[in-house]
């Protein structure tokens, strides 16, 4: 990147789109006060496409030193298997073609359209059309291009709703059969808690975890975004989980002035309820796929987030106990980790604020361990009680405290039309496969413009 100042105020020069016809056109970071329907101090994306005006949108509430802080460049570039050359430029040869910086570490694989529930906010737009689900035979073929192309990589089931299709079961034993190690699970979870059977049969089948949809500890937020009252049935689908040994990561949506006030409380409900939760991950709103909702004057960003979090925990978990990443763009987002002690207090585990130079592998491989379900002791019966009540007399029992008691904080802020950076979009980690088994990042697969038009998700 191109970092420059000029009277303390343009601090950076990128490219994105246009949001109406999704042009490639210049964009600039400047740090500025815009004053709309209320003041915005902070760095904002600012861009003109000749056709259809400018645009300005929030990117980071702070100044530029906090902007530049959080950034910690990774040089290493890991991706080996590229299978679109570059003829259009970024975005458009997604696939992932030359331009991009790094591999993939979790590809969605989306098995149907098709949901039983229908948000309000859907970034996949579920079930708005016809019944359209790969067959077991399509998989089979994007699991063995997914291998012959830098795998086996991270595979999250998704959709739609994936618990729609009868046959997961078969697909993850399939996936397992051709040499992938970790299947993650995302949904709403109406049908892990309707039926105890299904996380017991998806956990002999070789799932690891759940990506749990939880926006709220009431029920307004949920009948707001989902549309109903659903806070009931996530209980029941973590209580199901449990017993059946499923690792589950709570996924909030996070939208100003619906459920931001419960960050706080969803953070300890997870503290309440590990080992059985491993992680919350924060996903403040992108507006794009099906979105009823107006995008703010003041968007959610990182440091407002962590700013949340920090405020609504009483400073048990301090915005200064989490780091960008450096794997993918740090300015896509954070992650923390934190402790349970014996006494019930919370402690953060610091990690090296250095730049990571991890390989694929070893980020695919730390993920997999993090959000799956913990290993419980295996002592007997009087020694596993001591564990759980929270008793640390030697190095071997702090150990295992640290594995079934540690809670992962993370966030990712994922782009659309109006804040896309391709220079964080190249940095991409997270890939969907489409119908030639190509791994497109993902804020390019759901980039939508502001009429609905999708440079990929409708080929």
């Amino acid at each position: 990147m191109r970092w420059l100042r000029v009277k303390n105020y343009l601090i950076g020069e990128t490219k994105s789109v246009c949001p109406v016809c999704l042009k490639v056109i210049k964009a600039y970071k400047v740090e500025k006060e815009r004053k709309d329907e209320e003041e915005i101090k902070g760095i904002f994306l600012d861009k003109t496409c000749p056709e259809h005006g400018e645009y300005s949108t929030l990117i980071w509430e702070g100044d530029a030193t906090s902007y530049l802080a959080w950034n910690r460049e990774n040089t290493l570039n890991d991706s080996q298997f590229y299978q679109t050359d570059i003829e259009k430029g970024c975005p458009y040869d997604c696939g992932l073609c030359p331009e991009h910086k790094q591999d993939t570490c979790c590809v969605l694989l989306e098995v149907t359209n098709q949901c039983n529930l229908h948000c309000p906010v859907c970034f996949a737009s579920a079930g708005d059309a016809v019944k359209q689900e790969p067959t077991l035979q399509e998989i089979g073929y994007y699991y063995e291009t997914l291998m012959e192309n830098g795998g086996p990589f991270n595979i999250q089931l998704s959709g739609g709703e994936p618990t729609m299709r009868n046959d997961l079961c078969d697909i993850i034993r399939l996936g397992r059969e051709k040499g992938f190690s970790y299947f993650q699970l995302n949904t709403n979870g109406i049908r892990l808690g309707e039926e105890e059977a299904l996380a017991r049969n998806l956990k002999r089948a070789g799932l690891n975890s759940v990506f749990l949809q939880f926006d709220s500890m009431t029920e307004k937020p949920y009948e707001i975004l989902r549309g109903k009252p659903l806070f009931y049935i996530k209980e029941k689908a973590i209580e199901n989980c449990a017993k059946a040994g499923l690792g589950v990561v709570l996924v909030p949506t996070l939208v100003l002035d619906v459920n931001v006030n419960e960050i706080g409380s969803i953070l300890q409900f997870a503290i309440d309820n590990l080992p059985d939760i491993r992680g919350v991950h924060f996903q403040p709103i992108s507006y794009f796929g099906r979105c009823g909702l107006t995008a703010p004057q003041r968007r959610l960003t990182i440091p407002r987030v962590l700013s949340e979090i920090e405020k609504q925990t009483n400073s048990v978990m301090h915005a200064n106990d989490f780091q960008g990443g450096s794997v993918e763009h740090s300015h896509c987002s954070f992650h923390g980790n934190f402790m349970k002690q014996a006494d019930g207090h919370i402690k953060a585990i610091i990690g090296s604020k250095a730049d990571c130079k991890c390989s694929s592998n070893q980020t695919r491989e730390f993920v997999a361990k993090r959000w799956s379900a913990a290993k419980r002791c295996k002592k007997k019966e009087e020694e596993q009680e001591k564990c759980e009540n929270g008793s640390t007399t030697s190095l071997d029992d702090f150990l295992e405290r640290m594995e079934m008691f540690t809670l992962a904080v993370s966030g990712m802020v994922f782009q659309d039309a109006f804040n896309l950076d391709l220079e964080r979009l190249q940095r991409c980690k997270i890939g969907e496969i489409n119908k030639e088994g190509k791994r497109i990042p993902f804020c390019a697969y759901n980039l939508t413009s502001v009429s609905g038009k999708s440079l990929y998700r409708n080929e």
